[in-house]
């Protein structure tokens, strides 16, 4: 093996941060969900007692985690102590995300199935995390829960994004939401959505690339909706597969005009075949 090669890499190594503890964040991450919605784990607290000692448990837990970014060790444990306190405010959002996913979809059987099984629901609610990391400007951690939401689920939310309360994914996977994207109440998208920016320079990337949909809106699969100035008005709809770069205003159906033609025939012999 070529020597210089070795010594590159051997510098790179030594040159390093030390390494972000990524997988006891997301095991975190779990634990508070856990206790957010004891209908996720197999082993629920039974007292006010339990619940008040986990959560300060997990609390310096992230405080560890936290100086290994590295944090100086009063700012670790002001920044955990702030995220904690907006554990109720996040539990709040996500008992509407989640009655908004059980009203939507016919097939959900009520709030128990949608927070245990629900890829849609486990997604919004890793993301309600990072964001809350986020707005902390915290850095790192928000991108890896994001993308261990994105691995689990397919679904894709950076976060960065702003998502109202109310927030509905049916199916999700291969969701796509951008980091300025900003989302109204009760938004329900599908899978295979795209809300992503158009083209820009790298020396652009602090603008709003991404678009923004007003509330009520409804996104059907596999639509792609682009660019920052891009704005879908609320109450709108749009079908699927739509590919939109320009705004549309409130209570507008966007949508492709079918172009299928289906013909019958009675005697099967009569079919073609063909191959490629």
């Amino acid at each position: 093996m070529d020597s210089t090669f070795i010594r590159t890499l051997a510098q790179a190594h030594q040159q390093v941060a030390a390494p972000v503890p990524g997988e006891a964040l997301c095991h975190l991450a779990e634990q508070v969900l856990n206790v957010l919605f004891p209908e996720r784990t197999e082993h629920p607290l039974s007292t006010e007692e339990d619940i008040a000692a986990t959560l300060q448990k997990l609390q310096q837990h992230l405080v560890a985690i936290l100086m290994a970014l590295p944090m100086e060790p009063a700012l670790a444990e002001e920044t955990a102590a702030h995220l904690f306190s907006r554990l109720p405010a996040l539990h709040q959002l996500l008992l509407l995300d989640a009655a908004a996913i059980v009203a939507a979809d016919p097939a959900a059987q009520g709030h128990t199935e949608v927070v245990r099984t629900y890829p849609g629901f486990y997604a919004i609610a890793l993301y309600r995390l990072a964001h809350a990391l986020h707005q902390l400007k915290i850095p790192l951690l928000p991108r890896m829960l994001s993308e261990y939401a994105h691995a689990r689920t397919g679904i894709d939310i950076h976060p960065g994004a702003q998502i109202g309360s109310s927030f509905c994914i049916d199916h999700g996977t291969g969701l796509v939401i951008g980091e300025t994207a900003v989302i109204g109440t009760h938004v329900k998208i599908f899978q295979g959505v795209t809300l992503g920016a158009l083209s820009v320079t790298k020396e652009l990337a602090n603008i709003k690339r991404h678009p923004t949909i007003e509330d009520y809106v409804v996104i059907y699969a596999g639509a792609t909706i682009l660019g920052g100035s891009t704005v879908v008005g609320s109450h709108s709809i749009i079908g699927g597969n739509v590919w939109l770069t320009e705004s549309v205003p409130s209570h507008s159906r966007v949508y492709h005009r079918a172009q299928i033609h289906v013909t019958r025939t009675e005697d099967p012999t009569a079919d073609f075949t063909f191959s490629i």
